[in-house]
């Protein structure tokens, strides 16, 4: 008799258990059954691991769970497009969300373990390098908590920018093998490899219809595969994919080659494909890393439309008539702009659209965030290297400005200026491609980051399409999403925040503001000054264990954390630590107020201007630290290797936060909002998202110093820097101090170049200009530390206004404003 088939529920799995008690079973499960360790003496990364994967197998039933109901209501999504995801640590993240925080802890505990020891197990994902890659991981995690259906695409690099290492003050770069022990928070997915076109031709043939068409031949051919990480929520059962692209060839090796002893011969086209997913942001100082980079542009690109595209075919077929209505693709700054004529490459090569009907669903499913405001950041590629690497794709592009001229030129007739202006293609000694004006072209929405820049990106540089298209610009200013960044890394303050205002803060943040009567219980500012105390200590043995430096206790702890480069001026910084120096050598210590001064951030590889300045900061350090005057008032640190994790321990001990970038030059910033979050005062220019701090806490609540960027575009073309420098008395001893030598006795001129930027009146940054203000406002907030209950009201004043700044009020804007997506309720 034959058996009978199970029914469908026979086998059916019961839902996880959200205890202490399940987490500890499966974890266990994990680590002596799948991991083979042994109970007594398994590792610190296997009890990590099984962990993650118990963590997981939750996450991926609320996944499921997810993309059903996504596919029952058949709305409308949003495809985040962005080549950085700097994500952190997941485990942290997981826990916090899912709210098994207590209950993992209770398990370890059970275990003799501490979580926070399991913590430091996991490395950071090394997918981003500063604020761009963090700002779109902040942006996945409120899409989740919001219940919006977004997708994030990217690629997974095996390796990450770099490790960085501080040998005798100078910044060493060492590969940042992130993967090497593996990354249990993702899911291979093969049956969903895309193939991805590289070089070849464009060929002209006759279809069966007979109608001439375009495909693309004789390519060279890389496989993208996606690896899938699961995005959580806050505890509402979303999660949504981050699907990250890594580079496969589509033959392992060559038999032939092999079989005749060439073995590099045999794998060479393995290696090359591989290279794609390599390494985060190559350096493009050559021809081959700038190759290498617009091979990962256009992957990222291809690989993630075909995606798209192909899920909408298998439910569609090639009716494309709805496509717009149900898609939107975020286009994160000009790395990804490579969309705009794939998309177009894709309807009409693969899917027979004709150039009308796939211009209209392109132009109108496109949106571009702009993050930058340095002419020079704006990406151009070489027309040449466009038509070696992706013929097809420049085809489109010169259709596109062919037909996007013609519309300008019945605009405007005869105005030559206006079109090369225009034009995405710009003229010049070698023909180039403007990523930038290519993404404004194709998109309907085009957005800054903060209010300022969005005036800057209107009234300057994209001013001429701003007159074209009004409509198209918009303002989405920044975010941070408060799980991370004040739950996470702060569960003093957070413990504290609720007690006194209760939990609705957490599922919404502006509910912050009612924290602020509390700035006046003086029992509140204490236990408040005592959260902040402990988050201290905790960041002092953070900079000792790393760096060997100890920080005075008790002391005003100022802080500039945020990738090396010339126009966040931590050279004004660094000048004003020497000023504090001076004083104190002067005979001045009993005027300068006790401060720790922490400096961290990586400089681009080929950057050498940044890297000098890291190279000066470490000199005036070791001089500092090292003289006895300076005992019990003045520490400097650079700490090294910063990452999203280190961020979280010092943003929640920061007492004043370095927002200093010459004005107009800063696109956002979203430092200053974690800082802020966490009860930090801010000493700032009116740049970028510092105006909307300032607006939001109230200026008196403020340091504000500097030139604004009205005034820096006034004194462009005649700044005279001699001029501030023979004003200020404090600024020359500064000067003469470094020209001695005094910071680099046994190094002779090598800080020549940093005397010779700050003096020079073509120094874009205009650093000497604002030192004397910036000198003065650093006093003032020196003598407000002395006054602890002003310093402290001041601080919970900070938090208390913080809440616009969540990057859950800036997506609920680019879907109220862009996206349009209804959000999921997900019933139980």
């Amino acid at each position: 008799m034959p058996s009978q088939r199970p029914s469908k529920t026979a086998c059916s799995l019961p839902p996880l258990g959200m205890d202490a008690s399940s987490l500890c079973m499966d974890t266990r499960h994990y680590l002596l059954r799948t991991l083979g360790a042994e109970e007594s003496v398994s590792s610190g990364n296997s009890v990590y691991t099984a962990l993650a994967m118990s963590l997981r197998d939750r996450l991926i039933e609320r996944w499921k769970n997810t993309q059903k109901k996504v596919a029952a209501e058949n709305g409308k999504r949003t495809f985040y497009l962005s080549l950085e995801f700097l994500l952190g640590r997941a485990m942290g993240n997981t826990l916090l969300n899912l709210g098994l925080e207590d209950a993992a802890r209770d398990m370890l505990t059970q275990e003799h373990r501490k979580l926070a020891d399991l913590l430091e197990v996991e490395p950071d994902a090394g997918l981003g390098n500063g604020g761009l890659g963090r700002l779109a991981a902040c942006f996945l995690d409120s899409c989740a908590s919001l219940g919006l259906p977004v997708t994030g695409y990217g690629i997974r690099y095996d390796y990450g920018m770099f490790r960085q290492e501080i040998r005798g003050g100078e910044q060493l770069e060492e590969p940042d093998h992130w993967l090497k022990n593996g990354y249990p928070w993702e899911l291979k997915r093969p049956e969903r490899v895309r193939r991805v076109h590289f070089f070849g031709r464009s060929d002209t043939y006759y279809d069966a219809h007979g109608k001439m068409r375009q495909r693309w031949v004789d390519t060279h051919d890389v496989l993208a595969v996606p690896y899938d990480i699961p995005i959580p929520g806050y505890r509402n059962d979303v999660v949504n994919t981050l699907r990250l692209w890594r580079a496969a060839a589509t033959d392992i090796f060559d038999l032939g080659e092999f079989n005749a002893g060439a073995y590099p011969e045999a794998v060479a086209a393995k290696n090359s494909a591989e290279h794609i997913s390599m390494v985060l942001y190559p350096n493009d100082s050559s021809e081959n890393g700038k190759e290498l980079r617009l091979r990962q542009q256009y992957f990222l690109a291809s690989a993630s439309l075909q995606d798209v595209v192909a899920d909408w075919v298998a439910v569609h077929g090639e009716n494309f008539r709805d496509f717009a209505k149900h898609h939107c693709f975020q286009l994160n700054d000009t790395h990804p702009s490579c969309a705009v004529p794939e998309l177009m490459r894709l309807l009409m090569d693969e899917h027979d659209l004709n150039w009308q009907d796939a211009w209209n669903i392109t132009s109108h499913t496109m949106a571009y965030t702009n993050h930058t405001l340095l002419p020079e950041a704006l990406e151009r590629w070489s027309v040449r290297l466009f038509r070696q690497l992706l013929p097809r794709l420049l085809e489109i592009i010169l259709e596109i400005n062919g037909r996007f001229l013609q519309e300008v030129a019945r605009r405007a007739p005869g105005d030559t200026g206006l079109l090369r202006r225009l034009s995405i293609i710009e003229e010049g000694g070698e023909q180039m491609v403007r990523m930038a004006h290519l993404a404004v072209v194709g998109s309907f929405s085009v957005n800054g980051v903060a209010a300022l820049h969005t005036k800057l990106l209107c009234e300057e540089l994209f001013a001429d399409f701003h007159h074209l298209w009004p409509k198209k610009f918009n303002n989405k200013t920044n975010g941070v999403t408060p799980r991370r960044w004040l739950q996470w890394a702060n569960p003093g303050l957070r413990d504290l925040i609720t007690e006194r205002i209760g939990p609705d803060w957490k599922y919404d943040l502006e509910r912050l503001r009612d924290l602020a009567a509390a700035a006046d219980d003086a029992e509140f500012r204490k236990r408040w000054a005592e959260v902040r105390r402990v988050n201290k200590e905790r960041l002092v043995a953070l900079v000792h264990r790393h760096t060997g430096v100890t920080f005075i206790s008790d002391a005003l702890v100022d802080v500039q954390v945020k990738r090396i480069h010339e126009y966040k001026r931590q050279l004004l910084n660094a000048l004003h630590v020497i000023h504090l120096y001076d004083r104190i050598k002067r005979g001045e210590a009993a005027g300068v107020t006790p401060r720790n001064v922490l400096f961290a951030g990586k400089a681009a590889p080929g950057y050498f201007m940044a890297k000098r300045t890291i190279k000066f900061i470490n000199n005036i350090a070791h001089v500092i630290n090292h003289d006895p005057d300076t005992e019990g008032l003045l520490r400097v640190s650079f700490l090294p290797d910063y990452r999203v994790s280190l961020m979280e321990q010092i943003c929640a001990a920061t007492d004043l936060s370095e927002q200093i970038s010459t004005a107009g030059k800063e696109a956002s910033g979203t430092g200053n909002m974690k800082f802020m979050m966490n009860g930090a005062l801010t000493i700032g220019t009116l740049d970028g998202a510092n105006i909307e701090i300032r607006d939001a806490v109230g200026p008196e609540h403020f340091f504000l110093f500097g030139l604004n960027a009205q005034e820096v575009s006034q004194l462009r073309g005649h700044y005279n820097p001699q001029i501030y420098l023979q004003a200020d008395r404090d600024l020359q001893r500064v000067m003469d101090l470094i020209q001695s030598g005094y910071f680099n006795a046994f190094e002779p001129g090598i800080f020549d170049p940093i005397v010779h930027a700050v003096t020079h009146p073509q120094d874009p940054w205009m650093v000497l200009a604002d030192f004397t203000s910036y000198k003065l406002k650093q006093r003032e907030a020196a003598e407000l530390w002395h006054d602890q209950t002003e310093w402290q009201r001041l601080s919970i004043l900070n938090t208390a206004a913080s809440g616009v700044f969540s990057s859950d009020r800036t997506i609920a804007q680019y879907n109220a404003d862009i996206w349009h997506l209804k959000p999921l309720v997900m019933t139980p």
